[in-house]
């Protein structure tokens, strides 16, 4: 009688080895689902906007025109505030930096549900073609005008011409200055010609060209001009050599002092 060769040696299933290791390989692949879905139940959890809802806001900076109600509106316009893991800090940094007066904003998540806010405000440097305001570095911005001291100076120019005028002003103040007179409004035109207006009342027309030289002119007229600078209007410093010179009407100014 033949035996068939598969009734020779061991059976696989029977060896105590193998039984082994199949029974540990189970073991593990249960440990492993038990640890995906405790995973899976605590990201869900921390996910859900009921469960760790971003609901305080801290409000830090040195604050002078920003409060913490208008983070708090300015937050509330968004469409959807997440949790504190699903929540996107640029998002926040984004919507607080829109806020008049804010020229930086840095956003921190405290857990559970906090959010710190530290703002950065501009620094009023001149109001900017008489409804909005330049900082300190030439940047425009809409700030509220009336928290403006009526003090500022007073800067027009076109469209991308902040950063010029706001240079030329601090570069021009202190030489008037010098005069006891003050810049209160430069003007550079669509044609890009000059204007000054000072605090005495006087208008100076400088034009485009040899800026520093008809200024130094401006200087030498008015120091021989004395008492008589208060009947003066205007300046036309526009050629080559001389000025010519506007005058107030004699009845004006006899208006104006008994009106004093």
């Amino acid at each position: 009688m033949i035996k068939s060769a598969f009734n020779e040696g061991p059976r696989l299933t029977s060896n105590p080895l193998v039984r082994k290791h199949a029974v540990g390989g189970c073991f593990l692949l249960v440990v492993l689902l038990l640890i995906g879905s405790l995973l899976y139940s605590t990201i869900s959890w921390m996910w859900d906007d009921q469960r760790l809802p971003l609901s305080k806001i801290v409000l830090q900076g040195d604050l002078h025109y920003v409060s913490a109600n208008d983070v708090q509106k300015a937050f509330a316009g968004l469409e959807h505030v997440g949790t504190f893991m699903s929540q996107d800090v640029s998002v926040l940094q984004d919507v607080a930096e829109s806020i008049p007066w804010v020229s930086h904003a840095s956003i921190r998540k405290q857990w559970p549900d906090t959010v710190k806010v530290f703002l950065t405000e501009h620094q009023v440097e001149a109001i900017w073609n008489g409804n909005a305001l330049l900082n300190n570095s030439g940047q425009v911005f809409n700030g509220d005008l009336g928290q403006v001291d009526d003090g500022r100076v007073k800067l027009y120019g076109p469209e991308g011409s902040s950063i010029e005028v706001l240079t030329v002003w601090r570069e021009w103040e202190p030489k008037f200055e010098n005069l006891q007179l003050s810049i209160t409004s430069l003007v550079l035109n669509d044609r890009r010609a000059w204007q000054v207006i000072l605090d005495n009342g006087i208008r100076l027309e400088l034009g485009k060209e040899s800026l520093q030289e008809r200024i130094e002119r401006f200087f030498a007229l008015y120091k021989n001009l004395g008492d008589a600078t208060q009947r003066v209007s205007y300046i036309d410093l526009r050629y080559d050599t001389g000025a010519s010179v506007g005058w107030f009407p004699e009845q004006d100014l006899e208006q104006e002092n008994t009106d004093d």
